[in-house]
């Protein structure tokens, strides 16, 4: 297979050489390691495969077809590295690189919400499309949720840089200088766009914590004793000890029966005076 006429620009005129002796295998093998951990020109290759394509030296649909196939099982084969010894590696190793038990529960969490969003742009990201699907995998992100947006991403990710360069063709070279010369506002534009997300998960994370003090401190203080006032009051007055019932004196001794005074004595019949002591006539004064 022969080059196009038209002078590569770049990393472009590198690949060349692969891509002529190799085809489409060289498209399979590097967009496979592109998209399973393995820094290598991936991308590179599939736009020059496209390019190559477009100027008729190779057929545009199987490139796209192969290269997303590759996307796929690259991404595939992360997912199952990272499921089977990531979690064992981040236990191990994670210490090092500051990757803390908490953190890595944030990640979990994060990757539970988000984790479908993530795998289906990362490619678009360099080392996000290197290790997305390793995440995924460490993270235990299911796989009947990773496999379809496995499949989405890589599809979107060929379709674009393929029909990128298969449009460009013979004017790769002046496409290629506009696009090295825009690629460091490119490049503001991403870290500014992941810095104002990472600040918004960092607030929200701050504002759940605060939420959740406050929750504990209004549960502490409605507590049995765990505040003053009424509460207090109530417990003090709970722990009063019972009077008990009054002790019963029993039944008031019987006084018995009121003494008999018995019959009054008689008086007898009053002594008659004799004559002269009444109103009778004094016999003596009668003379």
């Amino acid at each position: 297979m022969s080059a196009p006429t038209t002078p590569l620009p770049g990393a472009l005129a590198g690949l060349a050489p692969l891509l002529d002796h190799y085809g489409y295998l060289a498209v399979a093998l590097l967009v496979l390691l592109d998209n399973c951990g393995i820094a290598v020109p991936g991308q590179t290759i599939l736009v020059l495969a496209s390019v190559y394509a477009g100027a008729g030296h190779l057929d545009f649909a199987a490139v796209l077809l192969i290269a997303a196939a590759a996307a796929t099982i690259g991404n595939s084969l992360g997912y199952l590295i990272g499921r089977t010894g990531g979690r064992a590696f981040v236990h191990r190793w994670g210490r090092y690189v500051l990757l803390t038990p908490a953190r890595m529960e944030r990640a979990d969490g994060f990757f539970e919400r988000h984790g479908g969003k993530v795998v289906t742009v990362a490619r678009f990201v360099d080392v996000l499309r290197q290790t997305n699907g390793i995440i995924a995998g460490t993270t235990g992100m299911p796989w009947r949720r990773f496999l379809p947006f496995n499949v989405l991403g890589a599809v979107l990710w060929t379709g674009v840089w393929g029909t990128f360069g298969y449009l460009a063709g013979a004017n790769i070279g002046a496409v290629y200088r506009t696009a090295i010369r825009y690629q460091l506002w490119f490049a503001i534009g991403l870290g500014v766009l992941v810095a104002a997300f990472l600040l918004r998960q960092v607030l929200r994370y701050r504002r759940r914590r605060r939420e959740g003090a406050g929750a504990d401190t209004d549960a502490s203080s409605a507590a049995p004793g765990g505040g003053s006032g009424s509460g207090g009051t109530a417990a003090d007055a709970g722990t009063e000890p019972h009077a008990g019932a009054e002790p019963d004196a029993g039944p008031e001794p019987d006084a018995g029966p009121e003494p008999h005074a018995g019959p009054e004595p008689h008086a007898g019949p009053e002594p008659d005076a004799g004559p002269g002591t009444g109103g009778g006539t004094d016999p003596g004064g009668a003379g």
